[in-house]
């Protein structure tokens, strides 16, 4: 049976980033994207399954990459993923069990283990790997969002799209 997502979830850093945390002498934060993730996110939209991104950590990078792909929320700085999804779940009237989760380290094991549909990079710890219902074959900044996005969908929805 297909899984077809109310909302999707998904981690910043270790998955649409390698997980490095780059500056520069002045003190600069930087962060690599993939260009394939965004169509993951167009993907997303044109089937109007609502997209949000749920991060521990605050930063510019985040919030510029959201604004330019129009990601429908954006939580930063969570320390407890799983209240924060729960609430937006009850605003949109739908429950965990209609979600999919894609993230690559210990505060995403929760929300891996409580949707309806998980995932994480191969860069992710084993004990992430295991929490997760499937292991993605692309690591963290690769295009794994796309890859992650493509799977639940299906190549034939894709192709009609």
């Amino acid at each position: 049976m297909k899984f077809i997502p109310k909302l999707v979830v998904t981690d910043i850093d270790g998955v649409w980033t390698d997980g490095g945390m780059y500056y520069d002498e002045h003190g600069n934060e930087w962060k690599k994207f993939h260009t394939y993730d965004s169509a993951g996110v167009l993907l997303l939209k044109k089937l109007q399954i609502p997209l949000a991104i749920c991060t521990g950590e605050t930063t510019n990078a985040v919030k510029r990459r959201a604004e330019k792909l129009k990601v429908d929320y954006v939580f930063q700085g969570v320390s407890d993923k799983k209240k924060i999804i729960i609430e937006l779940c009850e605003k949109l009237n739908i429950s965990l069990s209609e979600v999919a989760y894609i993230g690559d380290d210990l505060n995403d094991k929760e929300m891996l283990e409580s949707s309806g549909y998980s995932a994480c990079p191969s860069s992710a710890p084993d004990y992430i790997k295991n929490a997760a219902m499937v292991i993605l074959s692309k690591k963290g900044g690769e295009g794994v969002f796309r890859e992650f996005v493509e799977g639940i969908l299906g190549a034939d929805e894709i192709l009609e799209l």
